[in-house]
C-alpha cells in the first residue's frame, strides 16, 4: 500500500472532524452510486488517497451546506474536477433528482395493468393496502404509479402477497414524517427563500435516508447468509 493509500477506517478518522456524521456506509453508498472510485489493493480492499479525499470532502460540502442531492453533485464534479468555480453554475433541470417532481403521466386503469402486468385483482388488492391510489377515486392514476405498479407486480412474482407490501408503505410513511418534522419550521415560513431552503433539506434528506435505507438492507441480507 502506497504510504499516500488510507483504509476506509483511516480516511473517515481524517473526514470525522469536519463531517461528524461520515460513516463507512456513508463511503460505500457514494461509491454505489459512481460518485467516488477509490483504487483496490490486492485484497480488494478499499484505498482512498489524497485526490479521493478532496472529492468526497467536496460532495459532503455540497450536501451539508447546499443541500444538493447526489445526482446534481455527480453533474458537477466533472466541473469542479477541471478546477471550475461551479457555484454560480445553474445545471439544467433534467438533471436534478428530486423526490417531489415525479416523472411520467397520469395513466389510466387499463393502461396501468397492461403495462405493470398486474391482475385486476391485484391491483385492487394494492390499492386496498393503500399502496397506490387513483386520483379523487376516478379510474387515472397519477405520474409514478406505473413504476409502483410494476415493482409490486415484480415481488408478487416472486411470492409476496399486496397484504405483504404494506410494511414497504409503512415504512416509508415513516421515514416521510421524518422529513416532514425536520422541515417543520421552513415549511411553516412565507417566504420564498425558506420554501426553497425545505425544498433542498428534502432532496438532502431523501438521500441520507435512501443511503441509510441501503446500507441497513445490504447488512441485513448479508447476515441472512452467513
Amino acid at each position: 500500500m502506497d504510504n499516500d493509500d488510507l483504509s476506509i477506517g483511516e480516511a473517515i478518522d481524517l473526514l470525522r472532524d469536519e463531517f461528524p456524521d461520515v460513516s463507512v456506509s456513508k463511503l460505500r453508498f457514494l461509491e454505489s452510486q459512481g460518485l467516488i472510485k477509490p483504487a483496490r489493493s490486492d485484497g480488494g480492499y478499499r484505498q482512498f488517497g489524497r485526490d479521493d479525499l478532496k472529492r468526497i470532502r467536496y460532495i459532503l460540502v455540497q450536501q451539508r451546506d447546499h443541500f444538493l442531492p447526489l445526482k446534481v453533485i455527480k453533474s458537477k464534479l466533472t466541473l469542479w474536477e477541471r478546477g471550475e468555480d461551479v457555484e454560480d453554475i445553474d445545471l439544467p433541470d433534467d438533471g436534478e433528482e428530486d423526490p417531489l417532481e415525479i416523472e411520467g403521466e397520469p395513466v389510466v386503469r387499463s393502461d396501468l395493468l397492461r403495462i405493470s402486468g398486474l391482475s385486476d385483482d391485484q391491483l385492487d388488492d394494492l390499492i386496498s393496502h393503500g399502496l397506490i391510489s387513483p386520483d379523487n377515486d376516478s379510474t387515472v392514476f397519477p405520474p409514478g404509479a406505473t413504476q409502483i405498479a410494476t415493482e409490486c407486480r415484480r415481488l408478487i412474482d416472486l411470492g409476496l402477497e399486496p397484504r405483504h407490501l404494506r410494511a414497504v408503505r409503512l415504512s416509508v410513511e415513516r421515514e416521510a414524517e421524518l422529513i416532514r418534522q425536520l422541515t417543520a419550521p421552513l415549511l411553516r415560513a412565507t417566504n420564498v427563500d425558506a420554501r426553497g431552503q425545505a425544498r433542498g433539506v428534502i432532496s438532502s434528506a431523501a438521500d441520507s435516508i435512501q443511503a441509510l435505507h441501503h446500507s441497513i438492507l445490504s447488512s441485513a441480507l448479508r447476515a441472512l447468509m452467513d
